[in-house]
């Protein structure tokens, strides 16, 4: 049997659709991006790919929705010259050196210099005036002891969090608001969403900086962001906590998802990882066509993994440089095989149930 180096899988709907109709570039309406920091350099290229292959051919709008690194990653789609900001965006991130023991303050600086980096002077009012895509970043707005950024308060309180959220997800609305900073000019399928509290936030050229820093502020590893532009007061997080891989409905009944993601399954929050029966509810994903590296073109990455927050910690600066450039080196293969199955036809049939 041909070894693939990804794989294609879709929700029920965007099963039935592409099989029975084909694939219509137009008919995409949202693209997702889910959490994963360091992760996202397995996708770098295959991002590259949709960007200079697809996208020209999609019709507006398009929703690019997005948690902690994914919605980092839409901040470069959504410019005038997306590919030179994923390669901003990508060598910064390569890139960043530490102290030999950098403490909360030093990477979270760090955080706002890479961006300040891929977004240079102009990006902001690119992406908020952008013609194609309509930005959307997805936050959280942390309640009573998870608002602290004392450690010890902190780390408590995502215990606490984590033990509920064991027994019911719901239960970490006691914990974390939804805020979803969005673009006014199309709503969202995603809009209306329910589950969790949430706070809805138009995004302006005095937010969208901090909306996309506070969805990368991983608890206990970056600052939360305080205060932000237009949203109630208070700190604001990871996106990632509740919706780590987006469950939440990615696409209208008429319309397409594509979400290029690290792994060919979704997780619904954070502290879901290890919970193996958490899945995302169907009707979320039924319109949703999930790209992702197969096990087999992983095995052959540096050390057979892709990369991971945990390269800081187990590489030296030197060796975790080299195996991160190997990597994205080696995913030119993944952006190969997408264009070659979009060239001639072939999604549906590589396409496979998502669950």
């Amino acid at each position: 049997m041909k070894s693939y180096s990804l794989t294609f899988r879709a929700g029920a709907g965007a099963l039935r659709s592409v099989r029975g109709e084909g694939f219509d570039i137009s008919s995409v309406g949202t693209i997702a991006g889910a959490s994963g920091g360091a992760k996202w350099l397995v996708l770098s290229q295959l991002d590259r790919a949709i960007l200079g292959n697809l996208v020209p051919n999609m019709t507006s709008p398009v929703h690019l929705i997005g948690s902690s690194i994914g919605s980092w990653r839409f901040a470069c789609y959504a410019q005038n010259n997306p590919i030179a900001a994923i390669e901003r965006f990508e060598r910064a991130y390569l890139e960043q050196t530490y102290s030999e023991k950098p403490d909360i303050h030093e990477i979270t600086a760090k955080s706002r210099e890479i961006l300040a980096l891929v977004l240079g002077v102009t990006g902001v009012d690119e992406i908020l005036a952008n013609p194609l895509f309509r930005t959307h970043v997805m936050a959280v707005r942390s309640r009573h002891i998870t608002a602290s950024e004392n450690r010890g308060v902190l780390a408590a309180g995502l215990v606490a969090a984590a033990t509920l959220n064991a027994i019911s997800r719901k239960t970490l609305g006691l914990f974390f608001e939804r805020a979803l900073f969005f673009d006014k000019r199309d709503v969202p399928p995603f809009f209306d969403l329910v589950g969790f509290p949430i706070q809805r936030i138009e995004l302006s050229a005095e937010n969208l900086q901090d909306a996309v820093v506070a969805t990368g502020s991983i608890p206990l590893v970056l600052s939360g962001v305080r205060d932000i532009q237009g949203a109630k007061r208070g700190m604001y997080r990871d996106g990632g906590v509740i919706d780590y891989h987006l469950d939440l409905p990615h696409s209208s009944r008429e319309s397409l998802t594509l979400f290029p993601h690290f792994y060919d399954r979704i997780v619904p929050g954070w502290f879901d990882k290890k919970l193996k029966w958490r899945k995302p509810h169907p009707g979320n994903v039924d319109r949703t066509i999930l790209i992702s590296p197969s096990a087999e073109f992983v095995a052959k990455l540096p050390n057979a993994k892709i990369p991971d927050r945990s390269d800081f910690l187990n590489y030296t600066p030197g060796e975790r440089v080299k195996a991160w450039k190997s990597c994205v080196a080696a995913c030119a293969e993944l952006a190969d095989e997408f264009n070659e199955v979009m060239a001639t036809d072939r999604l549906a049939a590589r396409l496979q149930p998502l669950w």
